[in-house]
């Protein structure tokens, strides 16, 4: 055993939030709504193998050296371009800096702002890939609830009253995950306002913004930083493919420095012979025409999700409406827990998989609810999962099925 000599941060006593999420079923009928992952069948294959050639013999043996750690410089500026029309964001190639991902950007901000025991603000629920970076750099968590419009601001004003020292917060906005909530324009100005007043920085993590089915984007909380205090996440995995992995932040003066610092100490050099392809992909399709193919078929699915639930779903249970990306959230009575209800009946007997509450919250304290993703499964395979789903859950709350914890409030 050699786990002695393991940093803290490897607490062999502490699972992953990621770990052992997603549970293969091998039943021919199983249905997951585990994995927000897109539907492939939409993914540009032979643009992208069209592009991947392209940069290739555009620029031949010199496109596999090493290249600049902030990533290609043409896609950052088509970046600006496109920020700039999609999120009301002024702001230079210069600030922005690639990654591998979205999940990376996350890890890069949390190992650039935080100390063992530094105060970090988390909406609740929250992106369960957020806390497994948070965790590494064992921060203490405060959680703040949302709302239907975003996070609950008197909430966190409190919060930040009696905890002077937060350092940062972060928040999904477009399309929460697990939620699908939009937070609202006037509570983006008034987080904007309280980060100023506070003296923290704001991490707005933002993957699904192109995903709207009901709507333009509203503007980022990007748009209205006044001092530098807001760092912008967002990737290409969900609007092309996620084995691209590519990401992009947005950060100013010596915070992105700082980034840039941790950057280089992680992998020193960028995915070069990617960004090249995804700038010649750019150049050569309309991605606001693949993205509008993409929120057609998936607002279906959405719809058949939100059809299902108030179908199938027993009267008990409480479910959002989300406006895009791919997830809807729902909240079943006091004394269910979702995660040992899958486990023991609803995995095992109807074949069906989804993500238990538990893993949303960083003290794994809440437990009746459950995340449902819609974007990998068809309005078919939707209208049969939750169907079962929903039988079983009106089981488990009518019969009092022994993973109550308590009386319902």
């Amino acid at each position: 055993m050699m786990n002695d000599l393991f940093a803290q941060r490897v607490n062999p006593d502490v699972s992953s939030a990621l770990a052992g999420l997603f549970p293969q079923d091998p039943n021919p009928t199983a249905v997951t709504f585990a994995a927000g992952s897109p539907n492939e069948q939409l993914f540009p294959v032979k643009e992208v193998q069209a592009a991947f050639n392209t940069a290739i013999d555009t620029q031949g043996a010199h496109l596999f050296q090493y290249q600049s750690a902030q990533g290609n410089s043409a896609l950052r500026e088509k970046l600006v371009t496109r920020i700039a029309k999609w999120g009301n964001v002024t702001t230079t190639a210069d600030n922005i800096l690639l990654t591998v991902g979205g999940q990376q950007g996350v890890e890069l901000v949390a190992k650039t702002l935080l100390d063992p025991g530094d105060d970090i603000i988390v909406e609740v629920p929250t992106y369960i890939g957020a806390l497994a970076a948070f965790d590494l750099y064992q921060p203490h968590y405060h959680a703040v609830p949302l709302q239907a419009d975003g996070l609950d601001l008197d909430v966190l004003e409190t919060t930040l009253q009696q905890h002077p020292n937060v350092k940062l917060l972060y928040t999904v906005p477009d399309y929460h995950n697990p939620t699908g909530i939009t937070m609202s324009v006037a509570k983006r100005q008034q987080l904007v306002a309280l980060a100023n007043r506070y003296h923290f920085i704001i991490l707005e993590d933002t993957p699904y913004r192109d995903l709207g089915y009901e709507g333009a984007p509203l503007p980022a909380i990007k748009s209205f930083d006044t001092e530098g205090r807001v760092i912008f996440l967002s990737s290409f995995s969900k609007i092309l493919m996620p084995a691209l992995r590519t990401g992009w932040l947005i950060a100013d003066g010596e915070l992105r420095d700082a980034i840039l610092k941790m950057r280089l100490a992680s992998d020193l050099e960028t995915t070069g012979v990617t960004h090249a392809a995804i700038n010649a992909y750019l150049d050569a399709n309309d991605l606001d025409a693949h993205i509008q193919r993409m929120t057609t078929h998936y607002k279906q699915q959405r719809d058949a999700m939100l059809q299902s639930l108030t179908h199938y779903f027993p009267d008990e249970a409480l479910f959002t409406h989300p406006a895009g990306g791919f997830f809807d959230w729902v909240t079943l009575p006091q004394g269910i827990d979702t995660g040992r209800l899958m486990l023991d009946v609803i995995s095992p007997q109807a074949h069906v998989t989804y993500v238990p509450a538990t893993n949303f919250y960083p003290q794994r304290d809440v437990h009746n609810a459950l995340r449902l993703s819609f974007s990998g499964v068809n309005p078919t395979q939707i209208d049969a999962g939750m169907h079962r789903l929903g039988d079983q859950l009106k089981n488990a709350i009518h019969t009092a099925y022994p993973v109550f914890r308590g009386c319902f409030m």
